[in-house]
């Protein structure tokens, strides 16, 4: 069995074929699923979705892209819901941050104070994190060593070492299809560094898509791509490969 630990299944690209989608993705082993909380004008959607499917679990959150629409009241509404595992998809991207300076300082503080709120939010209700990072590995790291308290995940890892430090912290790694990717030389690199008992598999379907499918709309049933390019890796067997990170994944999200 494989949790996909990260799957926006809310997403408008499942609105036609959801059914088979999960119905794919548990032939092929994959039996639950979270859907992180990245856009609040989907959230109902992944609520109504964890409460028609017993296997599909949700995070309230919101998407560093989406800081100004952050609305602490609202998401405190849905998590204590029995279904709600976690806090995010928050954190730091600095990629497309605009060019002008004063705006770009604007947003970064903007930032930082909706993922420090959001982190707070988890320490309250004692829910992990799901952690988006890019591009801003050094300030992450500050925040999440300050404020944390009830560890998370860091999703789709990118691969800077310096956050390797956050295992300490409670921490685990989301590990999808970039690992499949044939420039992801770093991420290779790095990913036997990590405890492998801190390694969770996800998709962040429909993104993201491993080889040899990129290109194409991403979905949970190909956890198993990257379950298999974790046992290439590390020199396991498969089965060791999906009975630890579903381990992993249950005790880090308080999975029955």
């Amino acid at each position: 069995m494989i949790i996909d630990t990260h799957c926006h299944l809310d997403d408008e690209k499942f609105i036609d074929d959801l059914d088979e989608v999960i119905n794919r993705a548990k032939e092929a082993g994959v039996e639950e699923f979270i859907i992180p909380g990245a856009d609040p004008t989907t959230l109902n959607r992944a609520i109504d979705i964890s409460q028609k499917y017993d296997s599909v679990y949700f995070a309230v959150g919101v998407h560093p892209y989406d800081a100004k629409n952050y609305d602490r009241a609202f998401l405190e509404q849905y998590i204590t819901h029995p279904k709600c595992v976690a806090v995010g998809e928050c954190g730091l991207d600095y990629y497309r941050l605009l060019k002008e300076q004063e705006q770009k300082e604007s947003e970064k503080a903007l930032q930082k104070e909706v993922f420090i709120d959001q982190i707070k939010l988890a320490n309250e209700y004692k829910k992990p994190l799901i952690v988006h990072i890019r591009e801003a590995s050094f300030d992450s790291l500050t925040i999440l060593k300050e404020y944390s308290k009830s560890g998370g995940v860091l999703h789709c890892f990118n691969a800077s070492e310096i956050l390797l430090e956050l295992t300490d912290y409670g921490f685990y790694y989301g590990i999808g299809g970039v690992l499949t990717f044939k420039n992801a030389r770093k991420l290779v690199e790095v990913f036997p560094k990590i405890p492998f008992d801190r390694v969770v598999i996800e998709t962040d379907s429909p993104y993201l898509t491993p080889h040899p499918y990129r290109g194409k709309r991403n979905e949970p049933k190909y956890c198993t791509l990257v379950a298999e390019k974790m046992a290439q890796l590390l020199d396991k067997d498969i089965k060791e490969v999906e009975d630890t990170t579903t381990a992993n994944a249950k005790r880090l999200f308080t999975l029955s």
